[in-house]
């Protein structure tokens, strides 16, 4: 029996002031994905990576699902990729839709909402609502300020380690690591 279809959400930007080395490795997630034939669970945006990672996931042949919250659709934000919309009133709600539609979550490089959802996700684990794992995929060393902090906040006693979060700095190690899962 073959294993199921992986589904995947995915965290980043939606800002398109950004190098191009991300849109590169965004379109390097999307194109692995829709290889593997997994399924893309994300913001829905039309903009920034979002959409670079869903236009090379839905070239690949993944499915691609936007968990879009109402404020995108009413300024028209929406992408035009989508096999499915699920339509949220907010981004609290979106977290949640998402986290709940996968069974692993990636962050590329992203601002504050993206940490918002990486936080979001690590702490529900931390106290119990799931298992499941958050990849920061460190293109150009995004994440190493971060990783710092979270080493830090473990020398401090602050985290007991967090065996939910890892940290890979290349496509085949990413693509490993959501086989794993």
């Amino acid at each position: 029996m073959a294993d199921p279809m992986k589904s995947v959400a995915l965290f980043c930007a939606a800002s398109e002031n950004i190098a191009q080395s991300y849109f590169d490795a965004a379109a390097e997630v999307g194109s692995m994905l829709g290889v593997m034939g997994a399924e893309l669970v994300y913001g829905g945006a039309r903009f920034g990576l979002m959409e670079a990672t869903a236009c090379a996931a839905k070239d690949s042949g993944a499915r691609i699902v936007g968990v879009v919250p109402e404020i995108l659709v009413e300024r028209d934000r929406v992408s035009m990729l989508l096999d499915e919309m699920v339509l949220c009133r907010n981004l609290s709600e979106r977290k949640d839709i998402m986290l709940q539609r996968s069974d692993i979550l990636v962050a590329l490089p992203g601002g504050v909402g993206t940490l918002d959802e990486i936080f979001h996700v690590l702490a529900a684990g931390t106290i119990g609502y799931h298992t499941k794992h958050v990849v920061l995929y460190n293109t150009d060393g995004f994440w190493d300020d971060m990783t710092v902090m979270f080493d830090g906040m473990k020398e401090k006693g602050f985290l007991r380690g967090n065996p939910l979060l890892s940290v890979v700095d290349n496509i085949d190690d990413l693509k490993r690591t959501i086989m794993e899962i």
